[in-house]
């Protein structure tokens, strides 16, 4: 599962173009993930320069907060406890397949 601030239309249209196989949940506000602690407001020269790059965030989003969270990768048992967590606000560094199959 995989949860994002987008608003369910786009993650749908992103789902599809994909083939995504599993669930992405909408997080309107990023409210679950200020509820983890890993949200971030961009400052006023990085939206200057997303919107540059086309980047509307207040239009895929669905709110003009213009925040962001940052990814995690959270694994859970059959009970519901974080057995495994990984965040790290470079979003280009995110944990190997490997690592999280031997954790599962």
């Amino acid at each position: 599962m995989v949860i994002s601030p987008q608003l369910e239309k786009y993650s749908k249209q992103v789902a599809k173009k994909h083939n995504l196989t599993f669930s992405v949940l909408c997080d309107q506000g990023n409210k679950v993930a200020s509820q983890f602690g890993l949200v971030f407001k961009l400052p006023d020269d990085l939206r200057g320069l997303y919107s540059n790059f086309g980047i509307d965030l207040e239009r895929f989003n669905g709110d003009d907060l213009w925040t962001l969270p940052m990814p995690g990768r959270f694994i859970l048992d059959q009970q519901g406890k974080i057995i495994s967590a990984d965040v790290n606000a470079d979003y280009t560094i995110r944990p190997e397949p490997g690592e999280i199959i031997e954790i599962l």
